[in-house]
């Protein structure tokens, strides 16, 4: 079926070409212009597109075996739904009228129930999920028990900078009442010099004059003999 052949098939449910060649292309253009822009567009039971990364790799050429270098690329992928799974597959009947893709039911798919066991894409799926679930819970966990560790650090080392302060405040303090001892010692000592200073040149002063007097008397007295 080409593109004529399925709006043929489109118009025959709407009741117009024109209207089903309008839908179609819309339809197209809206899926391909998501995929090129990166995001992923998943139709439930019918498949999903998306764009995949390809790294740079090498390559053989098929007609020469020569090897040749791929450069980075991106490719489009569909994946089909498990819907579309089973109708191809046999396991599911086609309806013969209404919606041949569809949501299926709540528990559908889910083993016990319908008889049809989950496929190993759907089971690998599962455990991807869990896993990141468990990896997301995981950092979680360590992200708290780092935040813990950090708050009793700090409150650790809150004490200890409190006993640092402290000690440098004493020091601070004996440093500063030894040299107010030492300046009021050089005090005392440089008035203790200034009053000897002085009490010498007093004496020296009253020594001659003792002196004179005596000699002094000592005249009157002889004289007066």
């Amino acid at each position: 079926m080409n593109k004529a052949q399925l709006v043929e098939a489109v118009a025959e449910q709407l009741g117009g070409r024109k209207a089903a060649a309008e839908a179609v292309d819309a339809v197209l253009d809206t899926m391909v212009r998501a995929v090129v822009a990166g995001d992923r567009v998943s139709v439930t039971g019918f498949g999903t597109f998306e764009k995949v990364e390809r790294s740079a790799r090498f390559a053989r050429n098929p007609q020469t075996g020569e090897r040749v270098k791929v450069k980075k690329t991106a490719v489009p992928r569909f994946r089909p739904g498990q819907g579309f799974k089973d109708l191809v597959s046999g396991s599911k009947k086609l309806p013969k009228e209404g919606p041949s893709v569809k949501k299926a039911p709540k528990g559908s798919l889910t083993p016990g129930k319908s008889g049809v066991a989950a496929t190993p894409a759907a089971k690998r799926a599962a455990t991807k999920r869990a896993a990141a679930a468990g990896a997301g819970t995981a950092a979680t966990k360590k992200t708290a028990a780092k935040k813990t560790a950090t708050t009793a650090t700090a409150k650790k080392a809150a004490p200890a900078k409190t006993a640092v302060k402290k000690a440098t405040t004493a020091k601070t303090t004996v440093a500063k009442t030894a040299a107010a001892k030492k300046a009021s010692t050089a005090a005392k000592k440089t008035t203790t010099a200034a009053a000897a200073k002085k009490t010498a040149a007093t004496a020296k002063k009253t020594a001659p004059a003792k002196k004179t007097a005596t000699r002094k008397t000592t005249a009157r007295k002889s004289t007066a003999k």
